[in-house]
């Protein structure tokens, strides 16, 4: 069955089983290999994207639940939020192994899209259920509030 939506600005469709969790569709269908599969059961994060501007875990969302909607993934990031956190996440050195990067970029550049100055108890809100095997989680904070604060000036 082809299921269309909008991937990373582009009209997509996508001839696949309606029933397949929207990671697999990225990432075996569509080629893109930016998010990444953690867990399955969407208590990791590290499969986050953003569906219509939200973040979301693709392990557990089916294709057909995205038809007619906009999904961007880490390949399709442009905004200036996004591009202050990945300048951020580079500066103050955030990863360490980088698993769960993606995810953390895109549940952080979707916290910064809709609150430009986030206080730590925000943060927190939104980057529960990203978690971080090397426990960078400090970095993460300071990352965002520096992202946060160059998007101002």
């Amino acid at each position: 069955m082809s299921i269309a939506f909008t991937l990373n600005g582009s009209p997509t469709i996508l001839d696949a089983d309606p029933t397949m969790p929207l990671l697999w569709a990225i990432r075996e269908v569509a080629g893109l290999h930016g998010t990444k599969f953690g867990c399955g059961m969407a208590l990791c994060g590290a499969c986050t994207v953003h569906l219509d501007g939200q973040a979301i875990r693709s392990c557990v969302m089916p294709l057909a639940a995205v038809a007619g909607r906009s999904i961007t993934t880490i390949e399709g990031l442009q905004s200036k939020q996004a591009k202050a956190v990945q300048a951020a996440w580079i500066a103050l050195q955030v990863p360490q192994c980088g698993y769960c990067q993606s995810g953390q970029v895109m549940s952080a550049t979707a916290l910064l899209e809709k609150n430009a100055a986030p206080t730590d108890a925000d943060i927190d809100g939104a980057m529960s259920g990203n978690i971080c095997r090397c426990a960078t989680y400090s970095r993460i904070r300071a990352a965002i509030h520096s992202a946060a604060q160059s998007v101002k000036a």
